[in-house]
């Protein structure tokens, strides 16, 4: 077997072991290569670059540049596409112009790719004000916009908030290219599409999923989540799971997301059993990601089958914050507190969220005094803490404690919303404390609140 034969199968091998986040095993059959005379070449360093940006993190990628040249290999645009893209992803925009300063150094001269990741990485960095300049960088030299480049501007412009625009940048597309059969055009109305809906523009949005019909396009998993999230925000409940019902055969197949969302609004409207089943159908198509699961476990606990719930949390690799607020919040809700606190005391103890659930729920049962001593315990405490707390001396008709966790509280610039500032005032008038309550008026007015 010659050594370029040999190179090839090494690299096929690597891809798919990087694929399969198997770094470790990438490294040895490197090594082992290299020992049987399958030396690597800029395809099995340019393999390791990518693995390691979305692996592990940009230093280690940039490691390989070095291992590279080590090795009599130079890095090409590729090795440098790959780590300007994951910079961009990571809105680290010093070292988006670190590294093409580099690539200059090196006598490479940065492609269509580099200034698309620039683009991008200026827009996830809150420049949009120097893309301008980019984009006269990129014509004189020689590259002008592709329509990737488009639809970066108008999604860049759409997160910013600039949604017309663009809407008028994608109109002076379609003048200058009246041909709409373009595939890519998609992208563009997709992130349109969501940003009308985020700005509340649902009737713009709506027509714009309807001009996609007429261009020929049919739309993707990403479009319909799009304009139903668009409904969904505007309490349209039943256009919206009508649009899912209509789209649900086509995409339950290829992407969860839009059923997701279809699911997410039947939790939030209380049509839980057709939530239930959408799962179901659901799980015999696609493999659920983590969203999804949550989304799961919030459904068994709000139709109160806890050992569902926990079943599905046991399946769980993973379990992130979110999961972990989840599921405090449904067993707290289902009368569930020492298992709440079970799953609290084997978590990270920075999950404020989830302590909030957990204080208001031994509150609502009466357990107050269990209660103060969990938020005695807290490092951090937000307005959330502080409210549960509060809300409970007062349900227990404790104003002289919950004076003086208020008054801690405003000294520490804690924002308290006015009903629970207006509960406390009202409590201590009531027990004839008014003494406290001008003190404890006094320090709103110092704290510089609105006095309730």
């Amino acid at each position: 077997m010659s050594s370029r034969v040999g190179t090839r199968l090494m690299n096929i091998s690597l891809s798919a072991l990087c694929r399969a986040q198997r770094l470790d095993m990438a490294e040895t059959l490197l090594i082992d290569a290299i020992r049987l005379g399958s030396l690597p070449d800029a395809i099995s360093y340019n393999t390791l670059i990518s693995a390691y940006s979305h692996l592990v993190n940009l230093d280690a990628a940039y490691a390989v540049l070095s291992r590279m040249r080590h090795a009599g290999l130079s890095p090409n645009l590729v090795s440098y596409n790959s780590l300007l893209s994951s910079a961009a992803r990571l809105r680290l925009l010093p070292l988006s112009l670190s590294l093409l300063s580099e690539m200059r150094s090196h006598g490479l001269t940065p492609d269509l790719s580099s200034y698309n990741s620039l683009i991008h990485c200026l827009f996830q960095s809150g420049r949009p004000e120097l893309v301008h300049g980019v984009l006269s960088a990129m014509e004189a030299s020689g590259f002008p916009p592709s329509p990737t480049t488009f639809n970066i501007l108008i999604n860049g412009l759409c997160k910013s908030g600039d949604v017309d625009g663009a809407l008028q940048l994608l109109r002076r597309i379609q003048k200058i290219n009246p041909d709409g059969a373009d595939p890519t055009v998609l992208v563009s109305y997709n992130a349109l599409i969501d940003g009308l809906g985020r700005s509340g523009r649902l009737k713009e949005a709506l027509a714009l999923f309807q001009e996609l019909s007429s261009l020929g396009i049919s739309p993707n998993a990403i479009t319909l989540t799009a304009m139903m999230k668009s409904f969904f925000r505007r309490r349209r409940w039943r256009e919206g799971l009508r649009l899912a019902e209509e789209f649900e055969f086509q995409f339950s197949r290829q992407d969860p997301f839009a059923c997701c969302a279809a699911a997410a609004a039947l939790i939030k409207i209380r049509r839980l059993e057709e939530a239930a089943a959408l799962f179901k159908r659901l799980e015999k198509s696609v493999v659920l990601d983590a969203a999804c699961n949550n989304l799961q476990i919030d459904l068994c606990f709000k139709r109160g089958d806890v050992a569902a719930a926990l079943h599905l949390l046991d399946q769980v690799r993973q379990i992130d914050d979110y999961t972990v607020s989840i599921a405090v919040n449904g067993l707290c809700r289902n009368d569930r507190i020492l298992e709440a606190h079970q799953i609290l005391m084997r978590s990270s103890g920075g999950n404020l969220v989830a302590w909030n659930c957990f204080i208001q729920a031994l509150c609502r049962r009466g357990s107050v005094d269990l209660a103060m001593a969990v938020f005695k315990g807290l490092e951090k405490k937000d307005c959330f803490t502080y409210s549960a707390l509060l809300r409970g001396l007062a349900r227990s008709g404790r104003f002289l404690e919950a004076s003086t966790v208020m008054v801690s509280g405003l000294r520490e610039g804690v924002q308290l919303p006015r009903a629970v500032r207006r509960l406390v005032l009202a409590g201590l008038r009531f027990s004839r404390c008014k003494v406290l309550a001008r003190k404890l008026r006094w320090e709103i007015v110092k704290a510089k609140f609105r006095l309730p």
